[in-house]
Parts: C-alpha cells; sequence; structure tokens
C-alpha cells in the first residue's frame, strides 16, 4: 500500500498511477483528518465486483464454500478443456 498526499500526487501523478497498474499496489491519498481517496487499478477493481456478486447471493455463497471445503479436503478432480 501506497501513501500520498494531494500535492506530492499531483507533482506525480504518472509514477503513482504506474505503480497502481502495474504493481497492483493500493494507493491512498490522504485529505486531511480522516478524509482520503484510495485508487486502485481497474483489474482489482473489476476482481472485487466479481467477489462481491458471487458472494451477493447466500446459495452462491454456499456453493463456493462447499467447493472450497472440497478442494482442502482432497475431494476435487481436474477435468481436460477441450479446445476447439
Amino acid at each position: 500500500m501506497i501513501t500520498a498526499t494531494i500535492s506530492a500526487f499531483r507533482k506525480d501523478m504518472k509514477s503513482y498511477l504506474n505503480k497502481v497498474t502495474q504493481n497492483f499496489e493500493t494507493l491512498i491519498i490522504n485529505r486531511g483528518e480522516d478524509s482520503g481517496v484510495v485508487v486502485i487499478s481497474l483489474e482489482e477493481y473489476n476482481a472485487l465486483q466479481a467477489t462481491q456478486h458471487e458472494l451477493s447471493s447466500q446459495v452462491n455463497e454456499k456453493r463456493l464454500d462447499a467447493a472450497i471445503t472440497k478442494f482442502r479436503n482432497g475431494q476435487s478432480f481436474s477435468k481436460d478443456l477441450i479446445e476447439e
């Protein structure tokens, strides 16, 4: 995680954004007491949105938990994908 003031961010915006997108860093821009902005890459944002969607339904959450439990207990299997 990277932190910066607004002034520092303005001076070197490109460098900060490169770190966020290339290194999957999270950037927090401080804006005073208990105030700030969080900058994450689009890829990270999309992953968070997908996770939120998958966990928004209790049925999906239970299915995912069951799959994780099976995997951890060695009850998983692999299948070859058919490429066309």
